[in-house]
């Protein structure tokens, strides 16, 4: 192959390829490769350069948020754990004092029942050894028909008989009441107060009963019918609902002289506006147990009927007297 003339201008292919095989690498990178060379060597070669390549974050680094999570729910756990031993252990001092307060109602419940029985049997004895002192005179004889009135009047002894059995009761829960969010006003309203007893109980003694209980509670002239939060205390003892009270005397007489009374007119009267049970009903046999003995403040001896003459008669004056 015979090379070409000197001064014959080359042909354009072999002028481009020759081009193509001198500059790989397109101007505009080669650019960008030179300008990050010249920024690379003068990081490295200026003051504030750092030897070798950036530090990698540490495993606590990058796992610093999930640490955080893992001891939040691990406090917040251990801070369950201590609430829920404390009350637990709350919970077992209250039930331990609750158990021992129940053994002493428990225990002081029978010593009281023992005591009450103990005062019944000397009271009997009492009885019978003053009905033996008494019966063995005249004066006596008239001095125990005394006392058995007296003692009649002040419910001191038991009594038994026919006569009239009036109940009284909270109203009845409707039907469709809420028992989460229902009113306590009407709840309250239809619940049997202290004064819807006095009510009763009055009405029984202006009708004539000769004798009164509530809830086999004897009514005697010093007893008090007194509210005490929920409970109704009648002689200061608990009495619970539904309230029986039982009157003793003629059964038709009680019960027409009782329905005529205003008392049991207002009791109707709660019955229909608050649903309060009011009902009553004719016995043949009620017994009625003696109430508490009235304790015994003053006391004088008994005189014989001749004494009691001469302590009637008047005295006599004396005499005037003459004189200047």
């Amino acid at each position: 192959m015979n090379a070409p003339a000197p001064g014959r201008p080359r042909s354009l292919g072999a002028s481009l390829l020759d081009q193509v095989l001198a500059d790989t690498l397109d101007p505009a990178y080669a650019q960008v490769a030179a300008a990050r060379a010249a920024r690379a060597a003068e990081e490295a070669t200026g003051p504030t350069a750092q030897p070798g390549p950036a530090p990698r974050p540490s495993w606590l680094q990058r796992n610093r948020g999930q640490l955080l999570v893992a001891a939040a729910m691990l406090l917040a756990g251990l801070l369950a754990a201590v609430t829920y031993q404390e009350a637990a252990a709350g919970a077992q001092g209250r039930e331990a004092a609750r158990e021992a307060l129940r053994d002493d109602i428990v225990q002081e419940s029978a010593i009281g029942d023992e005591l009450a029985a103990q005062l019944q049997e000397l009271t009997a004895e009492v009885a019978r050894t003053r009905q033996q002192a008494l019966d063995t005179s005249v004066v006596g004889q008239r001095a125990l028909s005394r006392l058995a009135a007296a003692q009649q009047g002040a419910a001191a002894v038991a009594v038994s008989g026919p006569g009239l059995r009036v109940t009284v009761g909270n109203a009845p829960p409707a039907a469709d009441s809420d028992p989460v969010g229902g009113s306590d006003q009407i709840a309250l309203a239809g619940r049997v107060q202290d004064g819807d007893l006095q009510l009763a109980v009055n009405a029984l003694w202006a009708s004539g009963a000769e004798a009164v209980s509530i809830n086999g509670q004897r009514v005697g002239p010093t007893t008090a019918i007194r509210q005490a939060g929920d409970a109704i205390l009648v002689d200061f003892r608990p009495v619970m609902n539904p309230y029986e009270i039982s009157a003793v005397g003629d059964p038709d007489d009680l019960a027409r002289a009782f329905l005529a009374t205003p008392e049991a007119n207002e009791l109707a009267t709660l019955t229909k506006d608050f649903g309060v049970v009011f009902d009553f009903a004719r016995a043949d046999d009620l017994e009625l147990p003696a109430g508490s003995s009235a304790e015994l403040l003053f006391a004088e001896p008994l005189l014989a009927p001749e004494e009691q003459g001469e302590a009637a008669a008047p005295a006599t004056p004396d005499p005037p007297t003459d004189g200047g």
